[in-house]
């Protein structure tokens, strides 16, 4: 590798998966900042998964670190915050990659239950690990934040929670890229588009009760592009581009890795 993260420090909020056949967004994406010389530091609510990813990690013989944390949360966000600067001494680049879609539904019948999980998952755990992070970013007058969304947020869908959450995000994006700008902190969105990844894999047969086979081909049908679906390596490649000095001059952006669904919109 080419050494595009070097001497940074580097967290990947969502760093551990759902079990499955492929390797996620969170864990492709830390595995790769490690590669190109980051010290990673993987966050996830299940410290177990979080610990694998470092393994996998150590095992290339780069450098990283597990942390639990719950990402919803402001006080233990600040508390994480607190714990890298004090191992690491700074933080260059923030990855946020925690998201549900759960029992999500259309307007008319989504249940407040779902909407009010589905919304305070998605948001907040893009919020208040940022709002943790930005001083320490201001201080250093640097730093890279890229958020996860979904072409969801701009593309015809019956999941209004979803994608309610997922427009919140490029907004909430839009508008701490600008207020970041003066300090020199860059913020972005990486919207995915249909990925072969765990969780929605597994997850979604699994939630539906359809055989995953079956759903891998309808997905892959809707793809433009080759007819085949992303993996989390390009989800993981443009957060790198992102995160990295080559992207110095872009923030507020709202990158879709679609395989060309987007275009589709309009």
């Amino acid at each position: 590798m080419s050494g595009r993260l070097e001497g940074k420090v580097a967290i990947v909020v969502g760093a551990g998966q759902t079990p499955g056949d492929t390797i996620g967004n969170g864990r492709a994406t830390a595995i790769l900042f490690a590669r190109e010389g980051a010290r990673v530091v993987a966050v996830d609510r299940r410290l177990d998964s979080a610990q694998d990813t470092v393994d996998m990690i150590e095992a290339e013989g780069h450098s990283a670190v597990a942390l639990e944390t719950d990402a919803t949360s402001g006080a233990m966000c600040d508390e994480l915050v607190a714990e890298v600067l004090a191992s690491h001494g700074r933080i260059d680049v923030l990855h946020n990659n925690v998201g549900i879609g759960g029992a999500d539904a259309g307007p008319a019948h989504i249940e407040e239950e779902a909407w009010d999980l589905i919304m305070g998952v998605n948001l907040k755990s893009v919020v208040f690990p940022c709002k943790a992070v930005l001083p320490v970013m201001r201080e250093q007058q640097s730093g890279s934040i890229i958020n996860i969304s979904s072409i969801a947020a701009v593309c015809s869908t019956g999941i209004v929670a979803y994608k309610t959450s997922k427009a919140g995000i490029n907004a909430y994006t839009q508008t701490l890229a600008i207020g970041n700008a003066k300090y020199g902190i860059r913020a972005n969105v990486i919207m995915p588009g249909l990925m072969e990844t765990p969780m929605a894999i597994e997850g979604i047969s699994k939630g539906l009760g359809v055989d995953k086979q079956d759903l891998i081909r309808a997905r892959n049908a809707q793809v433009p592009l080759r007819a085949q679906m992303g993996t989390a390596w390009d989800i993981a490649n443009a957060a790198l581009f992102l995160a990295s000095d080559e992207a110095s001059f872009i923030t507020g952006v709202a990158l879709p890795v679609d395989g060309g669904q987007t275009a589709r919109v309009g």
